[in-house]
C-alpha cells in the first residue's frame, strides 16, 4: 500500500507538471495545480484499493491516475473568447 500511494503521489505530480507544462495560460496558480493532482492521485488510489482489494497494484494506480486528472480538469478554465457585436436572438 505505501508504494502504491507513493507511487500515485508521483504519477500525480507528473500529471501536474504536464497540465502546467501545456495549459499554464488556462489554470489557476502553480501552487493549486501541484496540490491537487497528487491529492486527486491519492484519494484515487485510495478508493481504487478499497474497491478492489489488496493485490492490484497497476489498476490501483491506474486508478488514481484517472482520478487525478478528472481533478485538473475541474481546475481549467475556459478560453477566453471575445464576441463582436450584439448576440443573435
Amino acid at each position: 500500500m505505501i508504494l502504491e500511494a507513493l507511487g500515485s503521489v508521483l504519477l500525480g505530480l507528473g500529471l501536474s507538471w504536464s497540465a502546467d507544462h501545456r495549459l499554464s495560460r488556462r489554470l489557476p496558480s502553480r501552487r493549486l495545480v501541484f496540490g491537487a493532482g497528487p491529492l486527486g492521485a491519492l484519494f484515487g488510489a485510495y478508493v481504487t484499493h478499497t474497491a478492489l482489494g489488496p493485490g492490484h497494484g497497476l489498476l490501483t494506480l491506474a486508478g488514481g491516475l484517472a482520478v487525478g486528472a478528472v481533478v485538473l480538469s475541474l481546475l481549467l478554465r475556459p478560453e477566453s473568447r471575445r464576441l463582436h457585436g450584439p448576440m443573435p436572438s
